[in-house]
């Protein structure tokens, strides 16, 4: 085969090579046949001028009778371009974001914190809003929550240790209050005051009943000698081993006397009853606190007890009207 038939081989190579190339970038077909014929004009001798260096001898099958022609090896010098436009522009956008690694990261934690607070938000319960509602005007369903407001979990968790301590009794019209009474003394003589009780609303026959009931209590134990700490062998015993129990001893201690009680008396949320402790010893307050205090958490709340003093909130000596809110409780 001659020079001139390899060269002209080589120029049809060439020319179809880029055939391929013009429809792959989807050049229009009216350029492609413009360029095919200023290919075809040129000559011989241009062709083995221009296209020398790109001849490598490597033999790879081109037409019908599987001629062994050399090919062409080209590189484009548009491929960085072309893969950032397959990848979407990925690669740019990678290289003109500015971002570190650490940045991305911060910027991960943020969302997801931001997603967080998100769906606590809109996720939050309706029965915990209808809870932080209902505190803002019920003092002790706020002592029952306490610092759970906020937190749902921590919310029905104290709801459920306060049903479990009512059991029962959790739904009933008259319960006592969360909040311990405050106690304090006037000028207290133990021989003649009087205690005053504060409650939390004007009480009912059957509070009066109730209170009267403790009061009444009290009073008898107290008559009984009950309230004499000249005598206490087992306070302080230990219930490991059967403890011994000197009853000539306790017979032969100075008995002691809870002298008289007045009548307990209301007016409104206020009460009062008169007392004369006689011989009985201060431990008698003790027992009446601690009898007090458990009735207030579960049955009548009370907001204060009061040792001694004259008058107390509106009370008006001498108004026994039960028109104007007295009532009283007959010892």
């Amino acid at each position: 085969m001659s020079f001139s038939a390899n060269v002209k081989m080589a120029g049809d190579f060439i020319l179809n090579f880029e055939l391929c190339c013009l429809q792959k970038h989807r050049i229009e077909s009216k350029e492609t046949e413009m360029y095919k014929s200023n290919i075809l004009s040129l000559s011989l001798p241009c062709l083995n001028l221009v296209f020398s260096p790109f001849l490598v001898s490597q033999r790879q099958p081109f037409s019908l009778h599987k001629r062994n022609l050399p090919s062409l090896l080209a590189v484009s010098a548009n491929s960085d371009n072309v893969a950032g436009k397959n990848d979407g522009g990925m690669s740019e956008a990678k290289k003109g974001s500015g971002t570190t690694a650490r940045g991305r990261r911060l910027l991960k934690v943020r969302e997801e914190k931001r997603k967080r607070d998100y769906d606590r938000l809109h996720d939050y319960p309706s029965w915990a809003k209808v809870l932080e509602n209902a505190c803002k005007d019920d003092e002790e369903l706020r002592a029952v929550l306490g610092d759970s407001i906020g937190n749902p979990e921590l919310m029905r968790k104290k709801v459920e240790e306060r049903v479990r301590k009512k059991g029962k009794d959790f739904q009933k019209q008259k319960t006592g209050s969360v909040l311990s009474f405050k106690v304090s003394f006037r000028d207290f003589n133990p021989v003649d005051s009087f205690i005053w009780f504060e409650l939390y609303g004007s009480p009912s026959d059957r509070d009066v009943d109730l209170i009267g009931s403790v009061i009444q209590a009290w009073y008898v134990m107290g008559r009984l000698g009950a309230f004499n700490t000249s005598n206490l062998q087992l306070a302080n015993s230990s219930m490991e081993y059967d403890p011994l129990y000197d009853a000539e001893k306790g017979f032969k201690v100075m008995p002691s006397s809870f002298h008289d009680i007045s009548d307990v008396e209301f007016q409104d949320n206020w009460g009062r009853v008169w007392v004369d402790l006689g011989t009985s010893d201060i431990f008698a307050l003790d027992v009446l606190l601690n009898s007090l205090t458990v009735m207030s958490s579960e049955y009548l709340g009370i907001q204060q007890v009061v040792f001694g003093g004259k008058r107390m909130g509106d009370w008006e000596e001498g108004m026994t009207n039960p028109d104007f809110g007295y009532k009283y409780f007959k010892i």
